[in-house]
């Protein structure tokens, strides 16, 4: 009697090895570093190696970090606040919400208020929405050389392994106040301000304004003066490599063995075959920037703008660090995810003590791409660790049947990205007092057009929403006019590295004012939209 076809059927299908399943790779990258006295609170400076992590953009649930560091509030000791939250973050990657992505990374400042409640990344760029803003008015623009687009700051397309210098310094623009926004309620006087160091833009950019922070007190007074309006900065920080998603894949083969593959991922390297991720982390203390610019606009010498050394302490690195990058399913939890065998293809490298980076084993990643080390893409789950682990293995190790060697990670489509605007009608701070010139276009290598304004520093609508009184934005705009005059946008604030070469912002993002409006004067960005529509 012949077997029906349908029991053949199954039976065949119970000894074949199941389709792929998307999973994803995620985790952190761990550095370690040496400790800096409590004393240097008045933020920090870094190097941070900028390139393409993915060959291909991989959709819109991607977000990674590169390496960084959090910039929280310094606290006495044993005495930090409970169920309190709030630092400076962001730094350079790519994240869910980004409106036009590449490869290429991008920068966002990434001001976190309380609990993430409120949440400001750059001028224009935030938590909320128009009617309900948490954080879309927290940042102030202060150069007049540089455009920050409502998307994020575009690094140059193409960047790989060139150092993005950037920090953040507190800088004497504002007053401390016992109200904010009419409440007894105080506000700080700190204006954390990014500096950049780039090879074709130098200098302050914009800052957080001190009632980004204080503003959550008026939901909460328990958090007044708790927060990074008023208080410094906590020098030891964090400084990792953040990855929330990396598309991967992983099948079981017909002995039961499982088998994973992940989208390319790689990493920058020099001439000598080596990875420089992070360089001359520096924390300060008010000597190295406030002082000197608080005497200037107090009446005395003109400061020039460059750190001073006397106020800066350079960290060292130590010579281990560590990886928690796992590759598992959607959902699972923290404590149930299995490791991933990172010292076995890289090993922490520290060419001096203010650089870090790696060294790469050959028999595992692939160096096709010039400039470029590509990590393992294949990896067989095995015993190790408190869940197991997933040790690289090469391509010809990993049986045909599980399918994973057709797997090509390819972007899924996604709807057409929607503009970025800001507040539209007549009688919003976009109009009144309104800007002073514009529309001017500046079209990005994301395939962006943004349009932007020219406005006085003291009527940009982050001003005009900073909770504060006509003379203290007047006062503001003497102080910024001083800046405007004595620092260009082509020497040094940050002191320059001291290995590798600097990346570049996208070049349409620097700009030069109009005539008249050299001093005094910003530019806003008010749209940002694809320069040729996605066809629906």
């Amino acid at each position: 009697m012949r077997t029906p076809a349908l029991l053949v059927a199954c039976l065949m299908a119970a000894t074949l090895p199941a389709a792929p399943q998307k999973v994803e790779m995620a985790g952190y990258l761990l550095v370690p570093t040496e400790r800096v006295p409590e004393t240097y609170d008045a933020g920090f400076s870094i190097y941070a190696a900028a390139w393409p992590l993915l060959n291909q953009y991989p959709g819109h649930r991607f977000q990674t970090g590169l390496f960084g560091t959090w910039m929280h509030p310094q606290y006495p000791k044993d005495a930090k606040p409970k169920d309190l939250y709030n630092d400076i973050e962001g730094g350079l990657g790519w994240w869910r919400d980004t409106h036009f992505p590449t490869t290429t990374p991008k920068f966002i400042m990434g001001g976190v208020g309380v609990n993430f409640y409120d949440i400001a990344n750059g001028p224009g760029y935030g938590r909320g929405t128009w009617e309900d803003p948490r954080g879309l008015y927290g940042v102030a623009q202060l150069t007049p050389w540089l455009l920050f687009p409502l998307d994020g700051l575009n690094l140059k397309q193409g960047v790989n392994g060139e150092l993005f210098g950037y920090g953040y310094l507190p800088m004497p623009f504002a007053q401390p106040k016992t109200k904010t926004e009419g409440k007894d309620v105080p506000t700080g006087d700190n204006c954390w301000t990014l500096f950049l160091n780039s090879s074709n833009f130098k200098g302050p950019v914009c800052f957080f304004t001190p009632n980004f922070w204080s503003r959550a007190a008026l939901r909460n007074p328990a958090v007044a003066g708790q927060m990074l309006d008023s208080r410094g900065s906590d020098p030891n920080k964090h400084f990792q490599m953040e990855t929330q998603y990396v598309p991967a894949a992983q099948a079981t083969d017909d002995k039961g063995a499982t088998y994973a593959r992940v989208a390319p991922t790689s990493f920058p390297v020099g001439a000598d075959g080596t990875t420089v991720v992070l360089h001359r982390l520096t924390s300060y203390d008010r000597r190295a920037m406030y002082d000197g610019v608080k005497a200037w606009f107090d009446g005395g010498p003109v400061a020039s703008g460059a750190v001073n050394p006397a106020g800066a302490f350079i960290q060292n690195f130590k010579n281990n660090g560590g990886s928690t990058w796992s590759i598992y399913k959607q959902g699972t939890k923290r404590e149930a995810k299995p490791g991933l065998a990172w010292k076995s293809f890289a090993t922490p490298h520290s060419p001096d003590p203010m650089t870090y980076g790696y060294k790469w084993n050959d028999e595992v990643v692939s160096r096709t791409t010039p400039g470029l080390v590509t990590l393992p893409q294949y990896y067989r789950f095995g015993t190790g660790g408190k869940n197991g682990q997933w040790t690289p293995v090469k391509p010809a190790e990993v049986p045909a049947a599980t399918g994973l060697a057709q797997m090509s990670f390819e972007p899924p489509v996604e709807k057409p990205q929607l503009p970025r605007e800001t507040q539209p009608g007549e009688k919003t701070t976009w109009k009144i007092p309104g800007p002073k010139a514009g529309p001017f276009k500046a079209f990005l290598g994301d395939g962006s057009v943004v349009t932007y304004y020219w406005y006085r520093f003291a009527d940009q609508p982050a001003i005009l929403n900073a909770d504060l009184t006509s003379a203290e934005r007047e006062a503001l705009q003497v102080k910024v006019e001083k800046l405007h005059r004595s620092w260009t946008k082509d020497r040094d604030y940050l002191a320059p590295p001291t290995v590798g070469k600097l990346a570049a912002l996208d070049p349409a993002q620097v700009l030069t004012p109009p005539k008249g409006l050299e001093i005094g004067y910003v530019p806003i960005a008010t749209r940002q939209e694809l320069a040729v529509p996605a066809k629906k």
